[in-house]
């Protein structure tokens, strides 16, 4: 049974910092290209980040020099880091895996930018 587990969502203030964990089990998890997206109220989920099975790296351009993705192939782990938080980074977060025709997603987590 695949499971991605997102945590570290919060209310944060804008200029702040989270970090998001997505803990994966029941895929080789090495295989698979990860991904966070993110859905906004009246919003298509978009892509936010994804980082290869090699580790390279895509962002959108909207959190490009603020947010970073990394992964721990060891603890089956993918992160979010997330600096200088805006208003409109407010969304649920999913972490998603990708492999050929494999294609599972987490429960999300919301993050909520506010003062």
């Amino acid at each position: 049974q695949v499971q991605l587990v997102e945590s570290g969502g919060g209310l944060v203030q804008p200029g702040g910092s989270l970090r998001l964990s997505c803990a994966a089990s029941g895929i080789t998890f090495s295989r698979y290209a990860m991904g966070w997206y993110r859905q906004a109220p009246g919003k298509e989920r978009e892509l936010v980040a994804r980082i290869s099975r090699h580790s390279s790296t895509d962002y959108a351009d909207s959190v490009k020099g603020r947010f970073t993705i990394s992964r721990d192939n060891a603890k089956n782990l993918v992160y979010l880091q997330m600096n200088s938080l805006k208003p409109e980074d407010t969304a649920v977060y999913y972490c998603n895996a990708d492999f050929i025709m494999n294609r599972y997603w987490g429960q999300g987590t919301q993050v909520t930018v506010s003062s």
